[in-house]
């Protein structure tokens, strides 16, 4: 058993466990990581890891959110069981796009655009996205709250005033999962294709077409903690069915790998979760946006100097 192999398996696990919920591009980020840390296994291997190592942080997902995602719980009603298989349809449809473009082109991606300078591009493209789609909400919130100033009502002020970020949330049409409508659920998921270029980031584009769409932060994150399920276990299966159909099989220490790579970024994930559930509370996503930037002028410079 190569130790040194688990403990770079378990670095790519900490990166996929953090870089998979938060919208800075998980596949980017190890890619990047793979430039400087590589591991010793066969190129076939690596592809399929770096895929099914999602699978750990989705697991993570099932268990943080186990009750609302579980319509057979005794605890709850008949409207709220109802209430869950709604959700659960509209995961599965919103899911729909990203299956029926992304699966006939994934090979095709995968060889032809996953260099950095591809990877920086999306990275500072949709960083930009971030900044100024917040800004805009930000004032279109500022506007509403001017017109309310002036509109002969009078309000005691709070104990502690909202953020602006809190006040572009409470103008957000869609304030709740019960109240994300089929149409809205569709268009984040069209939104999700986009996350197919590496370095875009699967929770980024959903983000963004949440926000886009009149989401509040938090709806717009657990829904896409929740259609991170069909996808990543659907692009997990596919990538396993292509690794044992070509002929490959695990030896002990490739299982090891897999395994500790999926426990690390299960356990990560389990906090960058909740980091992030509580951390959307009362900011916006720009300084993701802004380490996004940063990040791809970096990358850009880095290789620039060094090709």
């Amino acid at each position: 058993m190569d130790v040194i192999e688990l403990v770079k398996a378990a670095v790519f696990g900490v990166v996929e466990g953090i870089t998979e919920w938060l919208p800075i591009s998980s596949t980017g980020h190890m890619l990047l990581l793979n430039q400087f840390l590589t591991m010793n296994v066969s190129e076939d291997f690596w592809n399929m890891f770096l895929v099914v190592i999602q699978l750990g942080a989705i697991l993570a997902v099932c268990v943080m959110f186990f009750h609302r995602l579980n319509p057979f719980s005794p605890s709850k009603t008949a409207p709220e069981r109802r209430d869950t298989w709604l959700l659960w349809a509209k995961t599965i449809v919103a899911c729909a796009p990203a299956a029926i473009i992304g699966i006939p082109i994934d090979d095709w991606m995968e060889a032809n655009l996953g260099s950095p300078f591809v990877i920086a591009a999306a990275l500072i493209v949709y960083g930009i996205a971030f900044i100024v789609i917040e800004t805009m909400r930000e004032r279109r919130a500022d506007r509403a709250l001017a017109g309310r100033a002036t509109g002969g009502r009078h309000f005691s002020a709070p104990a502690e005033a909202p953020s602006r970020s809190e006040l572009a949330d409470a103008d957000a049409r869609v304030q709740s999962l019960e109240e994300l409508d089929w149409k809205t659920a569709i268009g984040i998921g069209l939104f999700q294709v986009l996350s197919i270029v590496p370095g875009t980031s699967r929770s980024g584009s959903t983000i963004i077409g949440g926000l886009i769409l009149g989401c509040k932060r938090t709806v717009v994150a657990e829904f896409t903690f929740f259609l991170a399920i069909p996808v990543m276990v659907g692009a997990s299966g596919l990538r396993l069915a292509k690794y044992f159909l070509a002929g490959n099989s695990l030896t002990g220490t490739e299982a090891a790998i897999l395994g500790v790579g999926c426990l690390v970024a299960f356990l990560v994930s389990l906090a960058v979760i909740r980091f992030l559930m509580e951390f959307v509370r009362r900011h916006d996503f720009k300084p993701f946006g802004w380490y996004r930037i940063v990040l791809g002028v970096a990358v850009i410079a880095w290789f620039a100097l060094v090709a």
